[in-house]
């Protein structure tokens, strides 16, 4: 079976890359042989999606595209599967070596190898340990999130795709087309940065609030890329990081270390109470209605109402 699974891959890989005009499924299905032995069209196209898929986790970069009458097409162009001679000095091999390191899940840790085991097939040197110890201390970056993997894909492959987003003041999540850019770690959170198609505007979304699965759409971006996608400026800015104003709240003492982390002034109100100052920017009313009953916004009335609004959708939910 592992044997069969190899061939049709191979066969499928070089139909895309021996093609110069996008071949359909229906095309792909006629080309290689073990596809006209699918029972039913249910059947190939389920055979169809996970061969595609398993091509571009081995690196094959497999572009979709849709014709002017809506028929979607696949290839691979060599020019975008055609690497340049790998040079690498001992440096840049440590810090390669490091960065596989830093994954904790599985398949992440399992796709760092083999991309490192080929560097070293490319022509890394043979006296230098890409996975040697080089400090006391040892990255990593949790990904607890379902949507991570999917979304990394579609960021490598620029695959748009859909998902079910729920704001922080919405009891429901809406539906969100997304052409994903570029995921980023910021204060032990995910967020994907990409262009949101029904807002025409770029957008940053926080992974844990995505519901459901995602699922990826056959078709081109439609915005352009930018060459530098500022996810944690973005979300520091809805934090207050970037505020030139300030707030006044009551916070429960003993409670909201972040918040009196960033304080400006504190002062004790005394019956289990402080009172405290802390900058005021986008979003700071999505980030106090975590603290829940422990916080209490004195100042500005606006920020106050925007947490008074948050807590009863919340409630509604």
């Amino acid at each position: 079976m592992a044997i069969a699974k190899a061939e049709r891959l191979m066969n499928l890989a070089l139909c895309l890359l021996g093609t110069r005009r996008p071949l359909s499924k229906r095309e792909l299905r006629e080309s290689v042989e073990a596809y006209l032995e699918a029972g039913s069209d249910d059947s190939f196209n389920r055979m169809f999606e996970r061969d595609k898929d398993d091509l571009r986790e081995l690196g094959l970069v497999i572009e979709t595209v849709e014709s002017l009458d809506g028929e979607i097409g696949y290839l691979a162009r060599r020019d975008s599967n055609r690497l340049p001679a790998i040079t690498l000095d001992a440096e840049e091999a440590a810090a390669l070596g490091l960065a596989a390191k830093v994954w904790q899940q599985a398949r992440l840790a399992g796709a760092a190898s083999g991309a490192l085991q080929k560097l070293r097939a490319a022509g890394l040197p043979e006296d230098v340990d890409p996975y040697e110890a080089h400090g006391a201390l040892e990255p990593r970056i949790p990904v607890h999130e379902a949507a991570f993997e999917p979304l990394m894909l579609a960021c490598r492959d620029r695959r748009p795709v859909v998902f079910d987003y729920r704001k922080a003041n919405a009891a429901q999540p809406e539906p969100r087309l997304v052409e994903p850019w570029a995921l980023e770690c910021w204060r032990g959170h995910w967020y994907l940065a990409g262009f949101d198609r029904d807002r025409g505007a770029e957008r940053v979304f926080r992974l844990s609030r995505i519901t459901g699965k995602v699922r990826s759409r056959g078709a081109r971006f439609t915005a352009p890329v930018p060459d530098v996608v500022t996810v944690r400026e973005t979300v520091a800015s809805w934090a207050g990081e970037t505020a030139d104003r300030s707030a006044l709240i009551r916070l429960r003492t003993g409670a909201g270390y972040p918040l009196r982390a960033k304080a400006t002034g504190v002062r004790e109100l005394g019956d289990g109470w402080d009172e405290l100052e802390i900058p005021y920017g986008h979003g700071l009313d999505a980030w106090l209605v975590e603290f829940g009953p422990d916080v209490v916004v004195l100042d500005p009335a606006e920020l106050r109402a925007d947490v008074v609004d948050r807590l009863r959708a919340v409630a509604k939910g």
